[in-house]
């Protein structure tokens, strides 16, 4: 639950430091003065997107951190599969905002995503608003409150799943329909591109060699001149490289007995003579291979035409992209000839999915109708001693032929305040202040099998007062009751405010320059001047601090 709170530079508030108890706390002020600045930081720690215009005007850095203890909750698996530091009991999140639009979030001095930072917050904190009544005429916040006291969260993990590889199958299914139909239409394209590219019979490599090919050829008659040119100054029977070389080599080896440099000299230039013959008999074999064949360039030539024919059809710069499109062709045509096996193959995969699905939503539907039954009852309980005596309740839920990722459950709460008027749709009869009964009684309901450390209720007093605003108050102060719990209340009304195991303002103070918000927790004199200035105004009166002695039981 939160300990402790710190505010820096965030909107009017320019440096706070305030500590939370377990138990039941109430929050007042007058409006305007900061309690919802105060909610709007937390929310950013819960992972809502930064809103830059709540820097404080001048400041360059905004911080905002709260501690938690956590010790008597699990958490453990969170931070494991975040790889998040955590000892077990104390737990840290941080957000800063800067001047420049920087944004950063920490959780126990790691940097994380705000999608992380979010799905811890959700786990830690709840905080319910005047706008959240409204969620109750939703008919997914009805079914959730059905799930979270069946407390099917197995089996609603076991049918989203299913539910998820299900869409993902049908989403299959109708790709692979669409492009069959598309690739039949093609087909004969398809197979006429295909057709062009198999008679080609192409290889990855072969444009480089016709090119040389090409090029032998077109200077066939210079390069067999050349050749034959070089040839005879080698093998010359009279004064031919190769034999002079060799010549001089058997003169070096005669100096060898009486001259002994001439032994490595005559080395080397045997060496020499060898490498000029191998020289002189591939210029001979070169010279035999080369010949001007006008047959043979137009073959290569029209080959080199053909290929750069079908690169300019397919955009593509080689023989190897041209290759590569062949196969994806030989690939569709493929697929169209097996499209309805496969079509078939995905038909029968769905279809067991619906089977499973149909079986998961029937186990759904079953703890739904018993939880529904138990919310029937224990809202009446609740709401009767809320002003509503005559109370009725129904949850109605009807069975929907369509998948949801919820079920197939469709939900309606019935509601009626007084006697003998027919129950209608909650969203269509219910005012306000009725509303915010609702939705308390449903939290306290929601409260005892969902383990939230601490849950902040924003002005949910709205539109009540006097005895039903005490039983309110009372209400809160019971889910509070619970150790592993902590409740929050910002509250206009005293007769709420005096049910706070703790109690706090929320203040205003102007100097010459800047306006700043600012929170107390109140000593047992302060409050009973806060609750007797919430009961007469800004004079205090007599009758008015007695008044508050009262509530508060002194």
């Amino acid at each position: 639950m939160l300990q402790s709170l710190h505010i820096q530079n965030y909107a009017l508030i320019d440096s706070l430091d305030i500590d939370f108890d377990n138990g039941f706390s109430v929050i007042t002020g007058e409006t305007g003065a900061g309690k919802s600045i105060l909610l709007g930081a937390i929310g950013l720690l819960l992972g809502q997107r930064a809103d830059l215009r709540m820097l404080k005007a001048g400041a360059q850095r905004c911080v905002i951190e709260a501690r938690f203890d956590l010790s008597q909750y699990d958490f453990k698996d969170y931070f494991l599969s975040h790889d998040l530091d955590f000892d077990g009991t104390e737990c840290i999140i941080r957000r800063e905002l800067t001047a420049s639009g920087k944004s950063r979030a920490f959780i126990n001095d790691t940097p994380t995503t705000l999608p992380d930072l979010k799905e811890l917050g959700e786990q830690l904190i709840d905080i319910h608003s005047q706008h959240q009544n409204l969620l109750l005429n939703k008919e997914n916040f009805q079914l959730q409150v059905l799930d979270a006291l069946a407390q099917d969260h197995d089996e609603l993990y076991a049918y989203k799943q299913l539910y998820k590889e299900y869409t993902l199958k049908c989403a299959e299914y109708e790709s692979a329909k669409e492009q069959a139909e598309k690739d039949k239409d093609e087909q004969d394209y398809i197979a006429y591109q295909l057709q062009q590219l198999t008679d080609a019979h192409l290889e990855a490599d072969e444009e480089e060699a016709l090119e040389q090919e090409l090029s032998t050829l077109e200077h066939a008659e210079d390069i067999k001149s050349t050749l034959y040119q070089c040839h005879t100054q080698l093998e010359n029977d009279t004064d031919g490289i190769v034999g002079m070389l060799r010549d001089c080599e058997r003169k070096l080896s005669s100096l060898a007995s009486f001259f002994a440099p001439a032994r490595e000299l005559a080395e080397r230039m045997d060496s020499c003579y060898i490498e000029v013959r191998d020289i002189a008999e591939e210029v001979e074999s070169g010279m035999e291979q080369v010949d001007y064949n006008p047959e043979r360039l137009a073959v290569v030539n029209e080959r080199i035409a053909q290929l750069h024919s079908l690169k300019q059809k397919f955009h593509v710069n080689d023989i190897q992209e041209l290759l590569d499109i062949q196969a994806d062709l030989q690939q569709k045509v493929s697929l169209i000839e097996n499209s309805d096996e496969h079509l078939a193959t995905l038909k029968r995969c769905i279809g067991q999915l619906e089977k499973k699905l149909t079986e998961s939503a029937g186990i759904l539907s079953k703890a739904r109708q018993a939880s529904a039954k138990r919310v029937e009852e224990e809202m009446r309980q609740r709401l009767i001693p809320l002003g509503m005596p005559n109370v009725q309740f129904r949850v109605d839920i009807r069975h929907d032929e369509a998948f949801s990722p919820s079920g197939r459950d469709k939900t309606t709460f019935y509601f009626s305040a007084n006697k003998n008027v027919p129950m209608q749709p909650l969203s269509q009869v219910a005012s306000g202040g009725e509303t915010a009964r609702l939705m308390l009684a449903l939290k306290a309901m929601i409260s005892g099998v969902v383990k939230l450390p601490t849950i902040i209720f924003d002005e949910i007093d709205t539109g009540v007062s006097g005895h039903i605003a005490e039983k309110m108050g009372e209400i809160m102060k019971e889910m509070g009751g619970d150790h592993r719990r902590q409740i929050i209340s910002i509250t206009h009304l005293p007769q709420i405010a005096a049910m706070g195991n703790q109690h706090y303002r929320v203040y205003k103070t102007d100097d010459s320059d800047t306006t700043t918000s600012h929170i107390v927790r109140l000593s047992d004199k302060e409050r009973i001047e806060e609750l007797a200035r919430m009961l007469s105004g800004s004079t205090l009166t007599q009758a008015a601090i007695e008044n508050a002695k009262a509530l508060l039981g002194s």
